[in-house]
């Protein structure tokens, strides 16, 4: 009967640590839209369901879902100790999740992809803007739920932590646009962005899988740091050499992958000439199942 009535006990604090947990959680998805739409200056009712504007839904969505994975790093299941301690924490990694990602945004947008006003092109519509958006929010989200994860406690050596973690993908999804950009270029005689902002879909939905699985990339190298407070720099510094290695694998698997699953077809004339997005799918999939393999082999 003792273990019955301490097991209800415990189980009554795990369901209020739960209720915390997913109360911030659920606020802080609710506050995207709204977020968006005070930072934006757009009435985003009007957006979504008087102008029926789907790239706009689609950059929210977006957003929607980069707030949710980075959410998921938050949530450790594990019991804080305290009410107080649970609702705090909980907040503080959700609101840094929510900077980090709205910082993510503002560096793709002027340093990854400078040459047009991509919040003008989404409220016109431009759904492969609107995709690429999605995408380099999600990219961010996905580095800094590591982050999270790889952290412990709740001092300034953590924050520290997580933002320099956030600092190194922003780099990587920098350095891997303009690598993109560079072959688009040599391939096709006009830039990348320039083509972009005419809403190539295709090209987008390659741009997203390059972006996304560049991340993973940078999350896989996470595993092998383990985190110490008094040799943080070392243990960021580490992450970021092994961000660069795995990447450079990342890309050779994927480009081996690619040929052998696309055999026969001459990706660059389907996507890029053609805009064929099946292909630029497939792509998009082959990417994400390379990077998503690597990371089951670091862990």
């Amino acid at each position: 009967m003792n273990e019955l009535i301490t097991t209800l006990a415990q189980s009554g604090d795990i369901a209020v640590y739960l209720l915390i947990d997913m109360s911030i959680a659920i606020a802080l998805l609710g506050g995207i839209r709204f977020t968006m739409g005070f930072i934006g200056n757009v009435d985003t009712k009007d957006e979504l369901s008087q102008k029926d504007n789907y790239a706009y839904g689609v950059s929210m969505a977006g957003a929607v879902a980069a707030m949710g994975i980075a959410l998921s790093g938050a949530i450790t299941g594990e019991v804080a100790g305290s009410y107080s301690i649970e609702l705090l924490g909980m907040f503080a990694y959700g609101l840094t999740g929510l900077i980090l990602i709205k910082a993510g945004r503002f560096i793709h947008d002027k340093f990854a992809l400078p040459a047009f006003n991509k919040h003008e092109l989404i409220l016109d519509r431009n759904l492969s803007v609107g995709l690429v958006d999605a995408a380099s929010v999600i990219a961010t989200a996905i580095v800094v739920r590591a982050a999270l994860i790889w952290v412990e406690g709740l001092d300034i050596n953590t924050f520290i932590a997580i933002t320099a973690a956030w600092i190194v993908s922003q780099v990587m999804l920098v350095l891997i646009t303009r690598i993109f950009e560079w072959q688009f270029s040599r391939n096709n005689g006009t830039t990348f962005q320039a083509t972009l902002e005419l809403g190539h879909i295709a090209l987008s939905i390659r741009y997203a899988g390059y972006l996304i699985s560049t991340a993973m990339s940078v999350t896989a190298a996470s595993y092998f740091i383990i985190y110490d407070a008094s040799n943080l720099w070392l243990g960021i510094g580490q992450w970021a050499v092994m961000s660069v290695i795995l990447m450079v694998c990342l890309t050779l698997l994927t480009t081996i992958a690619k040929f052998i699953v696309l055999w026969g077809i001459n990706r660059r004339v389907e996507v890029e000439d053609q805009e064929n997005i099946g292909i630029a799918t497939i792509e998009l999939a082959i990417s994400f199942s390379i990077a998503l393999l690597l990371m089951a082999l670091m862990t």
